[in-house]
């Protein structure tokens, strides 16, 4: 006793060192883990910016190879075909030897701009120019293709900002500041506010080899590393304590659960037990197969199906519809792969939940999951269901936004019966609108839904989207759609959901492909849906 008496300072000295040790350790695990983060975020931003910048060019080159380069009426039809075909371009423009804009896609009718400043770029006959709109003092980032000299110049107008971070690509919520300039320090945009990053926070600068802009994040440390999964791993190491806890939850948790659906739920989700099944989206005037959308089906162990309105409440109240939106893209990717990318024309649609706007991780998901995969992102479709509020709409329009620059296209799915009827159509900006069943069943007898109808085809007309028919189920609703101008429809009439042996059949039976090889020829065709969607086109 009297030793330790003796010497009890230093076993009080030994303990600080034991618990604070750790914690400097972790602190500077921390700073090394932001200083990552942050690069990661910045070179993320810039890859972004040189794929919306080359697929512009891209654009501009095809209006040049069609000799686009006045203000007549055909020029400028050219050039609204081209804006509407594009997911980042604001706006297309005729520019004269001096830079000035001489017309736009919409005429001679345009607010005034000044040219703040201009960069060449690697390619020679490319250049970056930052103008401001002089009536809003808002910045844009113009790509402009160089013509002949004394010839008019083509020019695109995008919306910097939205090649900005919101989100970082681990999903986490963009908390610091981020700026966009040209090379020589002209400012383009920015992200998020300045004074909100304070002292100790990491900045990381990028810039674009191939067009030029430079990108600068900066973050507070603590803002991007708090929902690390790791720092829970290492809490555990700290304290034995926590290990306790475990030791008794593990005890205690599955005996709550054992009659948990939720519980379930995740055991099947971890078990691939839910695979998605496709229901076809049909040209109705020409019979031509556009695409499908992914519905979802329980297959449980024993082989029954279980249908989404027994389960998908409990999947969206757990919030488990995060992880079976990625396992069903993941398994698109992998089952209908090869039979898309043999038909750049057709598109495949997914249901997107307002959870997914969140925290806008959907954005990391679509990213990470079809980057180098065999279905391109011009051919991914997300529908937003218009049953479920959004709790945001500025904010699930950022977000939108953000999948349009990636090339995605954007459906308002059940239109008619949500929330905030045309608020949702107006404020959105989606791509795509989708008629509910309920006014499909009814236009036969409700000279109101009718109406209705009508009034949808015009406005989507008017506002350059497209529009499908759901729920469509007989001979006649496809008369009649196709007599209101609408050409896309999907329902029973043509096809149940199909699991995808079966669709695979289907695409392979009515638009073979010669690039697939033997293998499509060996394939038996479903020859009831073949012939439904045959009559419909020989109608």
């Amino acid at each position: 006793m009297a030793v330790f008496q003796k010497y009890k300072w230093l076993a009080g000295v030994l303990g600080i060192l034991l618990t604070v040790a750790p914690l400097l350790w972790l602190t500077s695990w921390l700073q090394t883990q932001g200083e990552a983060e942050v690069a990661i975020t910045a070179r993320w931003s810039i890859g972004i910016t040189d794929l919306t910048i080359s697929e512009t060019v891209t654009s501009l080159n095809e209006l040049a190879s069609r000799n686009v380069d006045s203000c007549q009426p055909s020029h400028l039809e050219q050039l609204r075909k081209t804006e509407f075909a594009s997911a980042h371009i604001k706006e297309l423009a005729i520019i004269g030897t001096q830079g000035q804009t001489l017309c736009t896609e919409l005429g001679g009718s345009f607010a005034a701009r000044d040219i703040l400043a201009s960069a060449a770029t690697s390619n020679a006959d490319t250049m970056l120019d930052v103008v401001r709109i002089m009536d809003t003092d808002e910045r844009l980032l113009r790509v402009r293709r160089l013509a002949p000299r004394g010839r008019p110049a083509l020019a695109a107008l995008l919306r910097a900002d939205l090649l900005l971070p919101r989100v970082m690509p681990e999903g986490l919520p963009f908390s610091g500041y981020a700026r966009m300039t040209l090379a020589d320090g002209t400012l383009v945009a920015t992200s998020g506010t300045e004074s909100a990053v304070r002292e100790g926070h990491v900045i990381s600068r990028m810039q674009s080899g191939r067009y030029g802009p430079v990108v600068t994040v900066a973050m507070q440390r603590s803002g991007v590393l708090a929902n690390y999964d790791d720092l829970r791993r290492i809490g555990m190491v700290m304290t034995g304590l926590f290990a306790v806890v475990i030791l008794v939850c593990a005890l205690i948790v599955p005996l709550r659960q054992r009659h948990n659906p939720h519980s379930e739920i995740e055991k099947g989700l971890i078990a691939g037990e839910f695979v998605p099944y496709y229901q076809p989206i049909v040209d109705i005037t020409s019979g031509k197969l556009l695409g499908a959308e992914v519905l979802v089906r329980w297959r449980k162990p024993d082989g029954a199906i279980v249908a989404p309105g027994a389960f998908i409440p409990l999947v969206e109240s757990s919030g488990l519809i995060l992880d079976l939106t990625r396992s069903l893209m993941r398994q698109v990717c992998v089952e209908v792969g090869p039979i898309m990318e043999a038909r750049p024309d057709m598109y495949i649609g997914f249901n997107i939940a307002p959870r997914h706007f969140k925290d806008a991780g959907v954005l990391n998901d679509v990213g990470a999951i079809f980057e180098g995969s065999q279905i391109r992102l011009s051919q991914v479709v997300l529908e937003v269901t218009e049953r479920y509020e959004l709790e945001n709409l500025g904010e699930a329009r950022r977000v939108i936004a953000a999948l349009q620059a990636l090339g995605c296209r954007i459906a308002l799915d059940d239109v008619g019966t949500g929330h905030s009827g045309l608020s949702y159509i107006l404020k959105l900006g989606v791509d795509i609108i989708k008629i509910d069943r309920l006014f499909v069943e009814a236009i036969r007898t409700d000279t109101h839904t009718q109406a209705i109808v009508a009034t949808l085809v015009d406005l989507a007309r008017n506002l350059r989207m497209s529009i499908i028919a759901e729920g469509v189920e007989h001979f006649e609703q496809v008369v009649y759609l196709r007599n209101q101008g609408i050409a896309a429809a999907q329902g029973y009439c043509f096809a149940p959901p199909l699991p995808g042996s079966v669709f695979i059949q289907l695409v392979r039976a009515i638009d073979p492909r010669s690039s697939e090889g033997s293998e499509s020829k060996r394939v038996d065709a479903p020859k009831t849906y073949v012939s439904a969607i045959n009559r419909i086109a020989a109608a």
